[in-house]
């Protein structure tokens, strides 16, 4: 199987540097434009399903893709962003101030801390692997799409590259961005991660 992992377009909160967790956020209107850039260059994969995150900038990046693609979009609460509790909306200013203790325990270890309130990257990855197990059943051969999230899809990554959650801080995922994770006889490899090249072209 052939699985393309898309993250979700630009929207405010992303432009302001904000934690982004559970909280509903539409793409801005750079971000449409980044998904639209996203489906041009996935118009020609012959796709067998595609699944998103329930998230509206999850849902938004799905259904732009979909258009290309006689299939419909399947809804995976296992591709959700992490819950990032207390902290969702805040700015890394606002955090130091009001999580100083929890912001320098994260940067020293993030992989079992847990967010306030919220989630730690440890469950994010179990949920997140499980996803991607239930997708390969369902789909032994062919192309999938999954449409996620920053921490959702570097635990993905992480997991399948058998790299520890505390290594995350080393590979950088941007907005719109496609990787692809080829699962086979030879194991699973990393074609490609993390291209934004789509973006540099636009929209025609």
């Amino acid at each position: 199987m052939r699985l393309i992992l898309v993250r979700h377009g630009e929207t405010q909160w992303n432009r302001e540097n904000r934690v982004l967790g559970h909280t509903e956020i539409k793409l801005n209107e750079e971000g449409r434009k980044q998904v639209e850039s996203v489906a041009l260059a996935l118009r020609e994969e012959k796709v067998a399903a595609i699944y998103c995150s329930p998230l509206k900038r999850t849902r938004e990046t799905a259904e732009a893709i979909a258009r290309f693609h006689q299939v419909g979009v399947e809804v995976d609460e296992a591709f959700k962003e992490m819950d990032a509790g207390e902290l969702d909306g805040l700015t890394y200013e606002e955090m130091r101030d009001r999580y100083g203790d929890f912001l320098r325990e994260w940067i020293r270890d993030a992989a079992s801390l847990r967010m306030p309130g919220g989630e730690s990257l440890a469950q994010v990855q179990q949920r997140a692997w499980q996803g991607v197990e239930g997708i390969i059943d369902r789909n032994p051969e062919g192309v999938v799409i999954v449409v996620s999230h920053n921490f959702a899809i570097l635990c993905i990554i992480c997991r399948a590259l058998g790299l520890d959650l505390s290594q995350f801080r080393r590979l950088r995922l941007n907005v719109a961005s496609i990787s692809i994770l080829n699962f086979g006889g030879w194991g699973i490899q990393l074609e490609l991660f993390n291209d934004t090249c789509h973006l540099e072209a636009g929209v025609d």
